[in-house]
């Protein structure tokens, strides 16, 4: 199961686990789609590829919260 990050590591925005935009990379790293697109959809913590992140609607998280760790260090 996915760890749905909160946030964008670069920039700190907001990513909800049931909304679009969210980019990750086979670590889960986790980035919005304006630093995705920067990044030329390159991860700079392992090198891999930044992938759409599915969602999860709101009745699953009830069952399997996402995380609420955030990773922006600002």
């Amino acid at each position: 199961m996915l760890e749905m990050r909160p946030d964008c590591e670069r920039c700190g925005t907001d990513l909800p686990a049931e909304a679009p935009g969210a980019f990750i990379c086979s670590f889960e790293c986790t980035f919005c789609a304006s630093c995705a697109e920067r990044l030329d959809d390159i991860c700079p913590n392992c090198g891999g590829e930044l992938m759409d992140r599915p969602t999860r609607t709101r009745k699953l998280q009830e069952k399997f919260p996402p995380s609420t760790t955030r990773k922006f260090k600002g």
